[in-house]
């Protein structure tokens, strides 16, 4: 039993082994779906290839032009064929991968890279070669994707692989190089312009003329410069290749995605004058290499003159009399005429050269040790003077000026950019001008005069800028200070002169401050006056009023017054002459009367015989007729002190009189001398 088992497991095994060879022997081949295999014949009745071929197309001996792919497949006989079997190949998504090929037309002097022929991507081996593909590097290219190549014609050099085929054709170090070449230029990766997603390696260069602070532009604000490396050369005379294929796909070749189409239309190895713009593209970097440059900026405030190195020659457009060379129309070889306004340009800076001109005032400081952000001025200092009465000192000062955009070219065909307008033409005019204004005035002229000196600086330079169509709006200058330091222990005399100006100055102002108080004061007083005249002004009206009442009422009295006293006066006449009269009655009555007495005395006393008699007569009967008694009634007396004193002679004495006399009054009674009591006394 042992036996028989024995006997049925070698004849198993004899058999898993004679049914392989046998199949073999009889030309069976498998072929994994995920290879292909490379025939190669090793001996044929049509004889070896001959003429510098690799693969046959004709059945001769050698590397079949035809690839078997997966499955089962007959006649292979092991004698005559042997198959080399090769992976599928793979390009990543995104990716590119780069083909060479073995076999096909040697390239001509004017090619570096085989044509593009219809083969299916390399796929169809035959069709390469019989439609005239050509042997080395190709212009098309591999995108995403799996490919059955036959790699005993191809090699396909991928960012993950080189695919080589059969290992005795493998040129490792060759293509191991161009690998590397492509794999340092991104060549696997297509051309991104822009910012796509991703950051780009360096922040852009700031286009000249053009102030850290001022606007460039961004990281994503970029153009493409393409550079082929295959095709016809340029005309003689010409760095930039001229723009071929219109605008538009039909005619175009896709912004040398299609390098076929770009040779035919006419497209030149060199750098192109057409430039890509934002996007991605799958370019052959064999064929062409693409630079990413920003994109030209011209910010506000400023334009920007183009100095144009493509084109055909222009013809003059500034007239005889413009003797700093040729301007010429847009799109002609040398200066535009017309300037570029602000804004994003995607221009080839191989191409083309801008120069950006102020056209906004911009400051240029003449001050040692001071730039404005521009940077126009980072060579200029302030200027050394002599004066007249032999002061040496550093005037600072300022320009403020202006550039007609209209005029920028004619400026920058002149002095070739900016700066060296300031340093060649602006700055030895200046310093010239104020060193003649120096040399004419004295120190403190110079001090005292600023502004008259400045008007005239800006008139005299703005004329004379003019000439290079440059605008002088003003001339700032500033404190002048001395060249050298001041000797130790001595003063400045700068700051000498300083001090006389302010002490004259501080003068000045004492005088108006005095003159000010005084006005001042006056305005206080009028102002305390007005303030006391509101405050009584309501007195002050009712007393007007009272006054014109009181005027009004005097004159109402004034004229009946004056009536009443017409009316008296007229009686007064009246009665005074009826007095008058009267008296002159009464005086003629008692004259008469008189005289009458007169004679009637005369006679009595020529009676008497003697005037004392007649008169002592006369005095009796007027006595007689006296209503007066001639001897008192009562008789008041106040006796005097024992001492001698008079009664009065104190004022408690006098006091006790009064008293007493006014008791003895109201009594009735009468007063004795007899120690000042009274006394009743008769009446007589």
């Amino acid at each position: 039993m042992l036996e028989l088992s024995l006997s049925v497991a070698i004849g198993l095994f004899t058999v898993a082994l004679l049914v392989p060879a046998a199949l073999w022997l009889m030309g069976f081949c498998y072929v994994p779906h995920n290879r292909i295999a490379i025939l190669e014949k090793k001996w044929s009745e049509r004889g070896s290839l001959h003429g510098g071929q690799i693969i046959s197309l004709r059945g001769e001996a050698g590397f079949q032009a035809k690839i078997l792919r997966g499955g089962i497949h007959f006649g292979l006989y092991p004698f005559k064929y042997a198959l080399h079997r090769q992976r599928l190949i793979t390009v990543a998504e995104g990716r590119i991968a780069y083909v060479y090929a073995r076999d096909g037309e040697p390239l001509p002097p004017s090619q570096t890279l085989g044509k593009v022929v219809d083969c299916g991507s390399f796929q169809d081996a035959e069709a390469f070669l019989e439609k005239g593909g050509q042997r080395g590097r190709q212009r098309a290219i591999l995108r995403e994707g799996v490919y059955a190549l036959n790699t005993a014609l191809f090699v396909v050099i991928s960012e993950d692989a080189v695919y080589g085929g059969p290992s005795k054709l493998l040129d490792s170090e060759k293509f191991k190089g161009w690998q590397e070449e492509l794999l340092s230029c991104g060549g696997f990766k297509p051309v991104v312009v822009g910012f796509g997603g991703r950051p780009t390696p360096q922040a852009p260069p700031i286009p000249s003329g053009v102030t850290p602070d001022q606007p460039v532009a961004s990281e994503s604000d970029q153009i493409g410069i393409v550079t082929v490396h295959d095709g016809p050369t340029i005309a003689a005379g010409e760095i930039i290749a001229p723009a071929v294929g219109g605008d538009g796909n039909e005619n175009g070749h896709n912004y040398f995605q299609d390098p076929e189409r770009f040779i035919k239309v006419g497209g030149c190895r060199g750098k192109q004058l057409q430039v890509l713009t934002d996007g991605t593209f799958f370019i052959n970097r064999w064929f062409a290499t693409v630079e990413i440059k920003p994109k030209t900026l011209i910010p506000i405030g400023f334009v920007g003159v183009v100095v144009s190195y493509y084109g055909q020659t222009g013809t003059d457009i500034t007239g005889a009399s413009f003797r700093y060379g040729e301007q010429v129309a847009t799109n002609q070889r040398g200066v535009w005429r017309q300037a570029l306004t602000p804004g994003k340009y995607a221009l080839n800076p191989y191409a083309l050269k801008i120069e950006l001109v102020p056209t906004v005032n911009f400051v240029l400081r003449w001050i040692t040790g001071q730039t404005e952000a521009h940077k126009y001025d980072q060579d200029l200092r302030s200027i050394e003077l002599i004066t007249a009465d032999g002061y040496e000192p550093m005037l600072p000062l300022s320009l403020v000026l202006h550039i007609d955009y209209e005029r920028a070219s004619s400026v920058i065909q002149r002095f070739g950019d900016v700066k060296r307008l300031i340093t060649q033409t602006l700055d030895p005019i200046l310093t010239a001008f104020f060193r003649d204004v120096a040399q004419s005035n004295s120190m403190l002229d110079l001090l005292t005069k600023r502004e008259q000196i400045q008007n005239t600086a800006t008139a005299e330079l703005g004329k004379r800028f003019k000439e290079y169509d440059i605008n002088c709006v003003a001339v700032l200058i500033g404190r002048p200070e001395s060249q050298k330091d001041a000797v130790k222990g001595e003063v400045d005399p700068i700051d000498r002169l300083f001090d006389q100006l302010r002490q004259r100055r501080l003068a000045e102002e004492q005088k108006a401050t005095y003159a000010k108080q005084q006005e001042a004061a006056t305005n206080l007083k009028s102002l305390n006056e007005a303030t006391a005249a509101a405050d009584r002004q309501a007195e002050l009206t009712g007393t007007k009023i009272a006054i014109e009442i009181a005027k009004n009422k005097g004159e109402s009295e004034l004229a009946e017054a004056r009536g009443l006293a017409q009316r008296d006066v007229a009686r007064a006449e009246g009665q005074s002459k009826a007095k008058e009269l009267d008296g002159q009655g009464e005086a003629s009555k008692i004259r008469q009367i008189g005289e009458a007495e007169a004679d009637v005395n005369r006679q009595k006393i020529q009676a008497y015989g003697d005037s004392r008699l007649f008169a002592l007569n006369l005095l009796g009967d007027q006595l007689a007729k006296s209503a007066q008694p001639l001897v008192p009634e009562r008789v008041f007396s106040v006796a005097g002190s024992e001492n001698g004193d008079h009664p009065l002679a104190g004022s408690q004495g006098i006091l006790s009189a009064l008293l007493s006399l006014l008791l003895s009054e109201k009594a009735g009674l009468a007063l004795n001398s007899e120690k000042g009591k009274p006394t009743a006394v008769p009446e007589t």
